[in-house]
């Protein structure tokens, strides 16, 4: 899975990625993974949305997957991720959901090239995608 991302960010697609535990994609590395950015949420509890959301030359496709993407997901079990086509539910709610957890500021970490991980400190007001929330 990391060589495809690898190889979507050297074909020009621009990547986030929010990871819930460790990641061994390396980003930000000139040439290989330059356009790709990694965002560490570490928290106590590790459930959150697994949306998928792809430009798709502007026609917009969000899945919904049950699975994290470790290998003894990928390896081990039968797992999906299904479309989500109905258009209010993809920009009312799995757009908020996703801007909601990349804005992130409360337990956040921005893995660098390098595989150090620089914490995000808030700019103006704190929030936590965990709870959803707003704090001051």
């Amino acid at each position: 899975m990391i060589e495809q991302l690898y190889l979507a960010s050297q074909a020009g697609v621009r990547i986030d990625l929010i990871v819930r535990g460790m990641c061994s994609l390396r980003p930000g590395v000139e040439g290989l993974s330059e356009r790709i950015r990694v965002m560490s949420v570490i928290d106590r509890y590790l459930e959150h949305a697994r949306i998928f959301y792809f430009h798709n030359n502007g026609k917009p496709e969000y899945l919904l997957s049950p699975a994290d993407w470790m290998q003894r997901n990928f390896d081990h079990r039968v797992e999906t991720a299904f479309s989500v086509l109905d258009e209010q539910h993809q920009e009312a709610k799995l757009k908020e959901i996703l801007e909601t957890q990349l804005a992130d500021s409360s337990k956040c970490w921005r893995i660098q090239n390098d595989g150090h991980s620089v914490r995000i400190h808030p700019v103006k007001r704190r929030i936590c995608a965990r709870k959803r929330s707003f704090m001051n």
